[in-house]
């Protein structure tokens, strides 16, 4: 099975593009062949639109919270919800998500949906730090007019099917310490000691997901060398894809939200570890 892993940005470009792991998946084996980076959404439309098959984990929300939308008053399938989005600009999409936080009490500002706390993301309307309320608008929209499949949402190719991912809830199973940052001077030794950790974990398939990772040498000193772990962020959602591809209705919720959707590997009522 191939599989992909996407470590998305909202505003690719060259400093920061969004990021592609590329494996081959054999049962609870992951061999990843390699790592592509796309620094416009041109290049990356293109990848997207390619034939498959692949199955592949992306990080950025597919859903919004069904609390906001209902109280918004917009549509509730998803690729209807998807473009309405995508048909609003960004900064009207973030006065629109501030107002709604603005009328809400102190500790209670965003609308989560079911799946933040089990994956213990945040909630996909939050517009700063990190501002995955673009990541939604960008992504979805994207993939969309792909055509892919985005399981449990949406009908499309079945040879190109899309989960949520996120790369924190993988890295998480092995530590609970910062991997990783944007900043350099943040990028400290034991940030790196951290991936160091997460990669022999990965390696050796000591980790509750269980998959275990094949990677080039080369390939390796750069998961643990990345301080912003862009590439290391693409191979965990590659992992997260890998243990959702050996599980029916791929470790999801057989009810699920149309509007919010799920994380894959979150957990939740249903599943079975």
């Amino acid at each position: 099975m191939h599989i992909v892993g996407v470590d998305f940005t909202s505003a690719p470009r060259r400093a920061k593009p969004i990021t592609v792991a590329h494996g081959e998946a054999d049962g609870a084996l992951l061999r990843i062949e390699g790592v592509v980076e796309y620094s416009d959404w041109a290049s990356y439309e293109a990848w997207l639109a390619q034939p498959g098959p692949w199955l592949g984990a992306f990080d950025f929300p597919f859903g919004l919270s069904r609390e906001l939308v209902e109280h918004l008053g917009w549509p509730q399938t998803w690729a209807a919800l998807v473009r309405h989005c995508a048909a609003l600009p960004r900064a009207q999409l973030r006065e629109t998500f501030k107002a709604f936080c603005d009328a809400r009490p102190v500790g209670n500002k965003f609308a989560h949906r079911a799946t933040d706390r089990p994956a213990g993301s945040s909630p996909s309307m939050k517009w700063v730090n990190p501002p995955v309320a673009y990541m939604f608008h960008e992504g979805t929209q994207r993939l969309l007019h792909a055509g892919v499949t985005v399981f449990g949402l949406h009908e499309g190719d079945p040879h190109r099917i899309a989960l949520e991912g996120y790369p924190g809830l993988v890295a998480r199973a092995v530590t609970r310490a910062s991997y990783k940052s944007d900043e350099r001077a943040k990028q400290t030794p034991e940030r790196r000691a951290a991936r160091v950790r997460i990669v022999q974990a990965l390696e050796s398939g000591s980790h509750p997901l269980g998959i275990r990772l094949q990677l080039k040498p080369a390939l390796r000193r750069q998961l643990v060398d990345d301080g912003s772990a862009d590439w290391l962020d693409a191979v965990l959602c590659a992992v997260a894809a890998t243990w959702a591809g050996q599980r029916p209705h791929f470790g999801l919720p057989r009810t699920l939200d149309p509007v919010e959707g799920w994380t894959a590997a979150a957990p939740h009522s249903e599943l079975e570890m």
